[in-house]
């Protein structure tokens, strides 16, 4: 019996295709040293055909850019929708945002040009990021109030002061400048005082 036609690839597939590829080169050879052209080259394309889905370089990375947020903010919601303790996810919440971009785009030194280019151009959009993770924090913290397990307060200003006192955990630059030291164990003794400070003070039995 022959073989079936395989599907045609669609234009979101091909381009996410692009994406893949051009990302891993960029972590293989560098950013800089990436030229369209060698993309082209890795996906048995033509450079004329790598410029009908993306019109530069800098578009390329700019996807990349958008991936990366969307596969954080699903990680986010995931964790959110946990039946566990307020206050274990908002540590897991962090947690996963530090993982993540300390694996996967700060894993090799030579995607570090890459994350400069990705936050100039992606700026916007990269702020919006943070505000929704901000109002994650918040609306987490508001559970906690609603448990008992933290003091009755305003949560908006407390989300904000746990954004400031983490962002050197959550922004890709600043964690490539401390890449060598142990920032996990930085994250959860900062993490875990801010909780500490707004946790209901138990009685001892």
């Amino acid at each position: 019996m022959p073989a079936l036609p395989r599907a045609k690839e669609t234009a979101d597939e091909t381009r996410e295709r692009i994406t893949r590829v051009a990302e891993e080169m960029f972590r293989r050879m560098g950013f800089a040293k990436t030229a369209v052209a060698d993309i082209a080259s890795e996906l048995g394309m033509s450079p004329a055909n790598i410029y009908r889905f993306f019109p530069s370089k800098v578009a390329i990375v700019n996807a990349i850019c958008a991936r990366a947020l969307a596969e954080v903010e699903d990680e986010i919601r995931a964790i959110v929708a946990r039946k566990t303790p307020a206050r274990a996810r908002i540590h897991d919440v962090f947690q996963s945002v530090f993982v993540y971009h300390r694996d996967n785009f700060l894993s090799e030194r030579r995607v570090h040009d890459m994350v400069l280019v990705a936050i100039e151009e992606n700026w916007d959009a990269i702020q919006a990021h943070v505000q929704r993770l901000e109002a994650t924090v918040q609306a987490l913290i508001e559970e906690g109030i609603a448990e008992k397990v933290f003091v009755p307060h305003d949560a908006a200003p407390t989300a904000a002061v746990f954004m400031d006192a983490l962002v050197k955990f959550c922004h890709p630059i600043l964690i490539a400048e401390d890449i060598d030291q142990d920032l996990e164990a930085q994250q959860h003794r900062v993490l875990s005082y801010l909780l500490r400070s707004i946790e209901v003070e138990r009685t001892p039995l």
